[in-house]
Formats: structure tokens, sequence, C-alpha cells
């Protein structure tokens, strides 16, 4: 993939890497103009290369190590070798949309390419361990994040959860922390009485709010020390119990973060080897909520609770 041409005029820090970029994202910190970028994100034409690898899949493709998406009435966006992120943007797409697709699926292949597991999730900071918060859209991840932010705890990443297994750390599995921004629907937003006016869409007439969190941002990686799943269900109040081995790496392949792309990378051992030491190393949780009442001012009592419980940190 070749930039039509590449003149970046930004510099930013996220998931850890140094990024030069032709597209300016306010969502990120600033980084540093020394050194070389881990990523480069820049203008191509990918009309073509989109059409000449058709097959039958219309979302994305995978030809090597170059991931291919077409975000209909969006972008075409080529990821290749986790380093270039190459984006044509289709005639009159709101650019935060096009940011959006870029911090979300297209990262999501550079972790996978660079061998770091992304799941789909938040990630917050007690004690000083990161614990995750996975679960399906719409589960209230960001939600309950959200509402340890504003009781003071740190924040490492929101959607997209960078955790990386290196033996050189142990094999100790650490979150690697995005960028200081939280999602929330209108309806979250209400529920934790922030004032949504002061926040843009994040995209043209979206009732989803990019929130900045800057101040309770963790900026380093951190040890990851526990995940819960958050689930819902036609039940009262909130139950917490614990994920049994077996059952752990099922539930950690299907909260990988666009995880149809493990196969087509052939990624299964290396997927297979990570889950297996995430799951040695972090207790994992299945955390339900009822669907039918507000239990948000429990959970995140209970996970707390769980947490000195078990002597996990504090």
């Amino acid at each position: 993939m070749v930039f039509i041409r590449f003149e970046p005029k930004f510099r930013y820090t996220a998931f850890g890497f140094r990024i030069a970029s032709e597209i300016e994202f306010p969502e990120l910190l600033p980084g540093s103009d020394r050194g070389p970028a881990d990523i480069e994100i820049g203008m191509a034409d990918l009309l073509d290369a989109w059409k000449e690898e058709e097959t039958a899949n219309r979302i994305y493709r995978v030809k090597d190590n170059r991931v291919l998406f077409h975000f209909p009435d969006v972008a075409i966006a080529s990821i290749s070798d986790g380093r270039k992120i190459g984006v044509c943007p289709l005639p009159g797409v709101d650019e935060r949309l096009v940011r959006l697709y870029i911090l979300g699926s297209c990262m999501g292949a550079v972790l996978f390419q660079k061998r770091i597991l992304p799941l789909h999730g938040s990630a917050i900071v007690i004690g000083g361990r990161a614990y995750a918060i996975v679960g399906n859209s719409g589960a209230g991840k960001s939600t309950l994040a959200a509402a340890f932010v504003e009781r003071g705890y740190s924040l490492l990443t929101d959607d997209v959860i960078a955790v990386s297994v290196l033996p050189e750390a142990g094999g100790v599995p650490h979150v690697i922390p995005a960028y200081p921004q939280q999602k929330l629907w209108q309806e979250s937003i209400s529920l934790l009485e922030i004032q949504a006016s002061e926040y843009r869409p994040l995209w043209n007439k979206a009732d989803k709010f990019g929130i900045p969190v800057v101040s309770k941002f963790a900026s380093e990686p951190i040890p990851l020390a526990g995940i819960f799943e958050l689930t819902a269900a036609k039940q009262s109040g909130v139950q917490l119990h614990p994920v049994e081995r077996l059952e752990s790496l099922p539930l950690l392949r299907y909260h990988t973060y666009r995880n149809f792309l493990i196969a087509p990378l052939h990624l299964e051992q290396w997927h297979f080897d990570a889950s297996v030491a995430i799951a040695r190393a972090t207790p994992i949780y299945r955390l339900t909520r009822s669907s039918g009442e507000y239990t948000l001012h429990e959970l995140p009592g209970r996970i707390l609770q769980t947490v000195e419980k078990e002597s996990i940190v504090l």
C-alpha cells in the first residue's frame, strides 16, 4: 500500500505507539516529534485495490499481512504490517466517522499484526492494577467504566483493550493505555448526570458522545489483575460468579475485538497461547445485571467487594 503522498502534520501517542498522521485526531494525546513513528496514518487511493481483491466478503479482506476494510458509506482502509494505515474516505463522509473507524477497527487490526491481543471492552485502574470489563455491544461496559471514573478511578481504555503478553514481562499480561476518551450514549450520560451539551456527538446527529477524560487517564501500561464479563438477564438485582478455567478460553475468544481476523491472519496458535497466558494469570468473573431494573449504582460496589475479598489487589 502506497500513500498518495505522506506529509504528516500531526504526532500522537496511543496504544503505546508513536503515531505520525496526515489526519488530525483531537481525541488523542500529542506525541513527540523526535524519533521514527511506530504507525503512519495517511491518505491512499484504495478503490482499485478493493475491486482487485473482490471476494464474497463485502466488509473485509486479508492478503498476507494486509487487511482491507470497506466501511459502507464511510471509507476504505488498508492496514499493512502493523505500521501503515491508509485511508480512502468516501465522498461527503463525516470525518468524525472516519476517525472512529480508524481508532476502532483499523487499530484493532494493527494490534493483531503486532501480536497484541485486543479485547472488546473498557479497562479501569483499581489499586494500581488493571481490570477489564468485557461484554457484548449494549451490555453497559462503557457506562460501568464511566461510573468508576465518576468515583475517581482512572481509565485505561474504552472500546478496545490492548493486552500485551510478553516473555520479558514474566508472562504477566499488561493493559496498554489507548487514549483519554469515553464513548457514551445519551441514556448513559443521563444516568450519570453528565451535561451532554458540553460534548460533541461522535458523528452527525448521533446520540452517542465523546467524553474526554484526560485528567483521569492512566497513561502507562498496567498489569491486568482481573476480567469481568458484563451480561444482562431477566433477573432481579446483580449476580457475580467466577468463570471456570475451561470456560475462560472460549470467553476470551468470543470477546476478542474483531475476532473474525484471527483465522485469515493465521493467528490461531498465537491467540490460543496468549489466551492461555491470560487465563492462567487472571481471574475471570461473570457479572450479570438485571435487564429490567436500574442496577448501575450496585455494579461498581460488587466489583470492588470482589477485588478486596479475593485479595486480587488493594
